[in-house]
């Protein structure tokens, strides 16, 4: 899991409360083939379970983290941290080069300490500085400019499930839970 930092991001939003396919788009930024894609392989890693529970108005869909996915994250969050703190005790020691190789090399991991809030976004900037470096140099735009801090009550509206598509109709035909279509 440690090539594929964006898992740990989606894992992070699924059990923060985004468990249908458009609330995780939006959370996550991903493209809807980048997340089908996630969500694909965390279901065969047994990661992650799409569950249909009644709602109001008919079958609701929703993503869960399995009992592994939730040990996935714990550890792959401890990780993290450990890196954090790792990146913290280079810069305290002053040493500009190290900071910056071990930054470059742990470029891809960035946007997850992010996400999870482990990284401390003033000291972050702090560091970037040090180096005489801007954090866009570090950080993807999407999670720089986009608009995932803004005003959001948490809750689905309930008109969309899965991007929009035939709700409860994948491409297996009616109550098909396999894959992660749109057009759920």
């Amino acid at each position: 899991m440690e090539q594929e930092p964006n898992d740990v991001i989606v894992l992070s939003a699924i059990v923060n409360g985004a468990k249908k396919f458009d609330k995780i788009a939006k959370v996550t930024k991903n493209s809807t083939n980048e997340l089908n894609e996630i969500l694909q392989r965390l279901e065969n890693r047994g990661l992650i379970v799409l569950s249909e529970k009644k709602g109001f108005f008919g079958p609701k869909k929703e993503l869960n983290l399995t009992e592994k996915g939730e040990k996935e994250l714990e550890e792959r969050k401890f990780e993290l941290e450990k890196n954090w703190s790792s990146m913290v005790t280079i810069w305290k020691s002053g040493d500009k080069q190290k900071l910056q190789q071990y930054i470059d090399h742990n470029r891809s991991i960035i946007p997850s300490m992010m996400f999870l809030g482990i990284m401390d976004m003033m000291m972050f900037a702090t560091m970037m500085g040090f180096m005489g470096m801007a954090m866009s140099s570090f950080i993807p735009d999407t999670q720089m400019y986009g608009d995932a801090h803004t005003s959001d009550s948490g809750h689905d509206t309930g008109s969309s499930d899965y991007g929009g598509g035939d709700v409860g109709h994948g491409d297996g035909g009616p109550g098909d839970m396999s894959g992660f279509d749109v057009n759920f």
